[in-house]
């Protein structure tokens, strides 16, 4: 009894951890004050750095045992590796999201994309995050494949700790997902599939520039 009080306590507490990043409350790079958290979740050092194993593991903290736990920063060229599996696997999960998806999926899709036009308006990064990832996760939710589900979901994290900002970008990214949500209204899986790519090449596309503008840099 006393290992799985043991066990239900370290996963909420990884829970807890997670739901922070999820909500952008550690910046990439930043460190994480364990003695802080313990304090602020009330429990003690040792789930709260099983969590953090576990975190490590998943590729969203990093930690040094001279120096401490810090949210993992992903740098350009990460992320562009990270981007090439993502368009596939989306590609993929969007032809039979197209397929599958109900008609009550598409409706909170729909309301999903209507709260999107006002976070772009606006320029809000942090909100159309969070936003990004609900609008996705429609597409993973109804492919109807739990284990492709499982990989896209796992990429979904490891890009987390994304360190730069392409405010620039979200008209243009909000226009993908329009002609995404259009093409699955429609049921057209091969419309779906050619949306979801093409959205995933214009960030491509942003983080080459971003790599380009580092080596120009580092060159003069």
């Amino acid at each position: 009894m006393a290992l799985i009080m043991r066990e239900n306590l370290n996963t909420r507490v990884y829970k807890i951890l997670k739901e922070m990043i999820a909500n952008s409350r550690f910046e990439p790079g930043a460190r994480i004050n364990v003695e802080k958290l313990t304090k602020e979740i009330g429990t003690s050092r040792t789930p709260i750095w099983e969590a953090i194993r576990r975190l490590e593991q998943e590729g969203l903290v990093v930690h040094y045992p001279s120096k401490g736990t810090f949210m993992n920063s992903l740098s350009p060229e990460q992320a562009l590796k990270l981007y090439e599996v993502r368009m596939v696997l989306e590609g993929l999960a969007a032809r039979h999201a197209a397929v599958e998806i109900n008609h009550e999926s598409l409706k909170e899709m729909g309301i999903c994309l209507e709260e999107q036009k006002k976070i772009v308006d606006e320029m809000d990064m942090f909100a159309y995050s969070q936003n990004d990832f609900e609008f996705h996760a429609f597409i993973y939710n109804n492919c109807g494949n739990e284990y492709l589900c499982e990989q896209l979901e796992n990429i979904k994290n490891k890009m987390r700790p994304l360190g730069f900002h392409f405010e620039h970008a979200l008209s243009q990214f909000y226009s993908d997902h329009l002609s995404l949500y259009s093409a699955m209204k429609n049921h057209d899986a091969k419309g779906a599939e050619q949306a979801i790519i093409q959205h995933n090449q214009h960030m491509m596309e942003i983080i080459r520039g971003k790599i380009s503008s580092i080596a120009a840099v580092v060159n003069n």
